[in-house]
């Protein structure tokens, strides 16, 4: 499987209209902020970025946040790769990759909708899988909801 700019396109579409650059100051600078679901750890900043390296008092330029993006879509494309070994679309990988974002790389490759994607099953049963994953720190996320069911609708326009 190949990973195209289109595929790279629809997923940050979709991790840009959920994830958005929350939190910026007068001068336009991003500040982390605590994890919604939590109130805390993990801390986040720009388009959903969490790592060891964002913590209370981190501060992003718009150009950080993007290349931070960039970089993690690309890492997440890897994964989607690495995990998927059956020929798939540009939506449906777009998909996926916006998923791996979200839910980290190792959830996804383990994940039921990539056993059942890799099984064969149908395009519905795989699709229908992207909206298991609407909890975090284990309540059910509205927004979650709506980022699932715009991932299960781009997956399925293939």
């Amino acid at each position: 499987m190949t990973i195209t700019p289109g595929a790279i396109a629809n997923a940050c579409a979709i991790i840009k209209q959920f994830e958005g650059c929350e939190k910026r100051m007068p001068d336009g600078r991003l500040r982390a902020y605590p994890d919604p679901a939590t109130g805390g750890a993990p801390w986040t900043i720009g388009f959903g970025s969490t790592g060891k390296d964002i913590s209370p008092g981190t501060i992003w330029t718009q150009a950080e946040a993007d290349a931070r993006l960039a970089q993690e879509v690309a890492e997440k494309a890897a994964a989607v790769v690495k995990a998927v070994t059956v020929p798939a679309t540009d939506a449906q990988i777009g998909a996926a990759i916006s998923l791996a974002y979200n839910i980290g790389a190792t959830n996804f490759a383990n994940s039921t909708l990539v056993r059942l994607w890799n099984s064969g099953a149908s395009k519905e049963s795989v699709a229908d899988q992207f909206l298991v994953w609407r909890k975090a720190a284990g309540k059910v996320m509205p927004g979650l909801e709506r980022r699932r069911a715009a991932e299960r609708a781009l997956f399925l326009s293939a």
